[in-house]
């Protein structure tokens, strides 16, 4: 499937959004309403990027997610540095493999973001997974401030 230019045009429904790691990703989910978004799991990467990939479909298919939202990590500027374009690279294979669109979404200050609130609730959940989840809440936000003429 396609990576979109636009993550506005992801469509309504039960996304995914990852929050790409070496070591890990982080993944998150939102209501079929687009309303609330919830962390969901921390997966180990595998060893091969198509096995990575396996798990994101079968975990795709099993929350039924129409579309997948990824973190872009923007340096200090807001431009696409090294490991945006590592995010990007890793999108790019994904998307050759999953039959959902996909689109990026920068996630400057998720993990911190996630953290405080980790913090602040006392919570449990793994920082990754919390990092999607801020992830994916701040595009919901901003997609339900955005109107379409």
């Amino acid at each position: 499937m396609a990576i979109l230019s636009n993550p506005f045009d992801l469509p309504r429904g039960r996304l995914l959004a990852l929050d790409a790691g070496e070591a890990r990703n982080g993944l998150a989910v939102c209501d079929e309403l687009g309303l609330l978004a919830s962390p969901l799991a921390t997966v180990p990467r595998a060893r091969t990027r198509a096995e990575d990939f396996v798990r994101l479909a079968q975990v795709a298919a099993r929350e039924r997610a129409v579309g997948i939202l990824v973190g872009l990590p923007l340096d200090s500027t807001g431009q696409v540095g090294t490991q945006a374009r590592r995010v990007q690279r890793y999108a790019r294979f994904m998307a050759r493999e999953l039959q959902l669109p996909i689109a990026f979404w920068d996630e400057s200050f998720s993990t911190m973001h996630a953290a405080e609130l980790l913090r602040a609730s006392g919570g449990r959940t793994p920082i990754d997974a919390a990092a999607a989840a801020v992830i994916l809440a701040d595009f919901l936000e901003a997609r339900r401030g955005t109107t379409r003429e």
